[in-house]
C-alpha cells in the first residue's frame, strides 16, 4: 500500500480515470467488485453537485489506477436506488484488507471535508472485510437485498423476441431531431453530457414507439470493447404499455446488438423486491451472482 500514489482527481478527466480502473478490474476478474464503468457515465448523464468536487485515486509506481474513492450526489431523488450521497470504494481483486479500510477512511475524511455529515453505499452481502471495514466507522444497514447483480454469457442468449403490431423499435442514432426519450420521466437528463463519455452509443440506445410515434419503452444498452462487456442500464416500459411483449423485445434485441458488436458477457442490476423485473431478466438467461445491501454512516467517525 506504501507504494501507491494517492491524487485527486475531478470532473470527466476524473470520471475517466475511474473507468481506467474499472476496466482494468473487469479484466482481471469477470464478476469482482460493483458497478462497470458504463453505469458511472450514465451517472454522468445528470449535473450532480459532485461533479467538479476532487475525488481520490491511488496510483502504482507505473502510473496505473489502483483504487479509488468516489462520491455521487442522489439527493435530488433521481435514483431509485440511492438517496444521499453515495461514496464508492473501487478496488483491484488483489488489494488487501490494509488498502480497503486505508482508502474507505481516506475517502470518509474527503466526504467530510466537502461538507457531507453522512453518505450511504451499496455493498456485496459477501465482502466480510468491507461489512468490518464500514462497521468499524459506525455504519449500519439501511435495506437489505437491495439490488441483485446478474450475467449473462452472450452465446446463450435467446432469439429476438416478436414485437407487436402497432410498435416498432429504432435507436436514437434515428430520432436525434427528436428530444431524448429520457428527458420525458428526467427534464434534468443531459444528451450532451452523455455524449461526453466514452463508453456511450447512440445506436445501443433503443427505444420503442407506438403506432402514433409515442414513446413506449427504452433500455440503453452499453459495450465496453476494453473489456469484451455489455450492461443493461437502464430499462423501462410506460404503464399503459406493460403486457405488450414490449420490455422482453427491447432486452433480446438490445442483447443481440451487443453480441453483434462484440460483447461476451453482458450486466444487468434488478432489485429484488420488483419481482417482474427479476423473472424477465431470468427468463432470458441472466443469472444473479450476488446480492447488496445498502449501508449509511457518518464520514467523521474514527474507526473503533
Amino acid at each position: 500500500m506504501h507504494n501507491l500514489r494517492e491524487e485527486q482527481r475531478s470532473g470527466l478527466a476524473g470520471l475517466e480515470t475511474v473507468t481506467s480502473l474499472l476496466q482494468q478490474r473487469r479484466n482481471a476478474h469477470p464478476t469482482y467488485g460493483l458497478y462497470e464503468a458504463c453505469e458511472l457515465h450514465f451517472w454522468w448523464s445528470k449535473p450532480r453537485s459532485t461533479d467538479s468536487l476532487s475525488q481520490l485515486v491511488w496510483f502504482d509506481e507505473h502510473g496505473r489506477p489502483e483504487a479509488a474513492a468516489v462520491m455521487a450526489d442522489f439527493t435530488d431523488g433521481g435514483s431509485l436506488l440511492y438517496e444521499d450521497v453515495t461514496f464508492l470504494p473501487l478496488f483491484m481483486p488483489d488489494s488487501s484488507p490494509e488498502l480497503v479500510a486505508h482508502v474507505v477512511e481516506r475517502g470518509l475524511a474527503l466526504a467530510a471535508d466537502h461538507g457531507f455529515p453522512s453518505v450511504e453505499l451499496e455493498v456485496d452481502k459477501a465482502d466480510d472485510v468491507m461489512h468490518g471495514v464500514l462497521a468499524s466507522h459506525g455504519f449500519t444497514i439501511k435495506e437489505e437485498d437491495i439490488l441483485a447483480e446478474a450475467w449473462m454469457s452472450t452465446d446463450t442468449r435467446p432469439q429476438i423476441s416478436t414485437l407487436n403490431d402497432g410498435y416498432r423499435l429504432v435507436s436514437r442514432a434515428e430520432t436525434t431531431p427528436r428530444p431524448h426519450h429520457m428527458t420525458e420521466r428526467n427534464p434534468a437528463f443531459s444528451e450532451d453530457r452523455l455524449l461526453e463519455t466514452s463508453t456511450y452509443r447512440p445506436d445501443l440506445d433503443l427505444v420503442v414507439l407506438d403506432r402514433d410515434d409515442n414513446y413506449a419503452g427504452h433500455g440503453l444498452f452499453w459495450y465496453d470493447p476494453i473489456t469484451a462487456t455489455g450492461v443493461v442500464e437502464p430499462m423501462r416500459t410506460k404503464d399503459e404499455h406493460q403486457q405488450q411483449g414490449v420490455a422482453r423485445h427491447i432486452l433480446t434485441a438490445g442483447l443481440d446488438r451487443l453480441a453483434n458488436a462484440g460483447a461476451e458477457r453482458v450486466s444487468i442490476g434488478y432489485e429484488p423486491a420488483n419481482p417482474a423485473s427479476g423473472h424477465l431478466y431470468r427468463s432470458v438467461g441472466f443469472e444473479p451472482i450476488k446480492y447488496t445491501d445498502l449501508l449509511s454512516g457518518p464520514t467523521s467517525s474514527t474507526p473503533v
